[in-house]
């Protein structure tokens, strides 16, 4: 229990199967397509695990490349196909390749949100835990990272954390981000969390606060939980490459 919010959402990753009520098991869909998209993972002992694999090919190859991506969101929101219209415009030529049915499994506004989970070492690899505006209209766009790690960033007993806003296509934010340098194994688990209250987000790291950020949007927002591995480098870890995962909690406010 945290004093002054309540349970809300929570999943800890016991059962066999993806609980695709609270998940959705692509990236950005609407950009490429469901099978193009969809996540790689398994659940095991507890915990999801993303994956990248040695034969997985790139989420997006028109529009982003070589990247490949695991990831979940518990929301999407998109246009017809050949609109522009949708969550996470990355460029700005982007079109809907494949039209998907509106979903809002958890977009809340406000609360606090924590993740447990072990970062990827690999040089090639980043995680995160992030929150996009669900974009029903179109300023509804900035994005919360509330961690996001690369491995090129991790080095023994130190790790870099990314943390903070951008405002996408939000003119009422201002893009406030910081690389913060904590002593952190990143080979056990830690607890990234936020605290987004109006006017404020809060930023945390094993129950310490790292950093506050004077602004915050005001409107729903969705979760995107992702593992990435980029094409520049040498791979330096084997296949496949796994994004730990043991919990993930969202709080609402208390009402008085």
């Amino acid at each position: 229990m945290i004093e002054g919010y309540e349970l809300e959402f929570e999943d800890t990753f016991d059962g066999k199967t993806l609980d695709e009520r609270r998940w959705l098991p692509y990236y950005l869909p609407q950009w490429s397509s469901r099978e193009a998209a969809a996540a790689r993972y398994r659940l095991c002992d507890g915990t999801l695990r993303l994956r990248i694999e040695a034969d997985q090919p790139p989420w997006c190859p028109e529009f982003d490349g070589d990247i490949r991506a695991s990831s979940l969101q518990t929301g999407l929101f998109a246009g017809p196909v050949g609109s522009p219209v949708g969550q996470g415009r990355f460029r700005p030529d982007l079109v809907v390749r494949e039209a998907q049915p509106p979903a809002r499994l958890y977009t809340p506004t406000y609360g606090r949100f924590e993740l447990r989970a072990r970062a990827v070492t690999d040089p090639r690899c980043m995680v995160a835990l992030w929150m996009i505006g669900y974009e029903d209209e179109p300023h509804r766009s900035a994005e919360i990272c509330i961690c996001e790690i690369f491995g090129r960033n991790i080095a023994p007993g130190r790790v870099g954390v990314g943390m903070g806003l951008h405002p996408f296509g939000d003119p009422a934010i201002q893009d406030e981000f910081s690389v913060e340098d904590l002593a952190l194994d990143p080979d056990e688990f830690h607890v990234y969390a936020a605290e987004w209250t109006p006017g404020q987000v809060r930023f945390f790291v094993d129950g310490q606060l790292v950093t506050t950020v004077g602004q915050a949007p005001d409107y729903p927002m969705q979760f995107m939980l992702s593992l990435y591995e980029f094409p520049d480098g040498a791979s330096a870890t084997p296949y496949p490459k796994e994004f730990v995962v043991d919990y993930f909690r969202g709080y609402r406010l208390q009402v008085a």
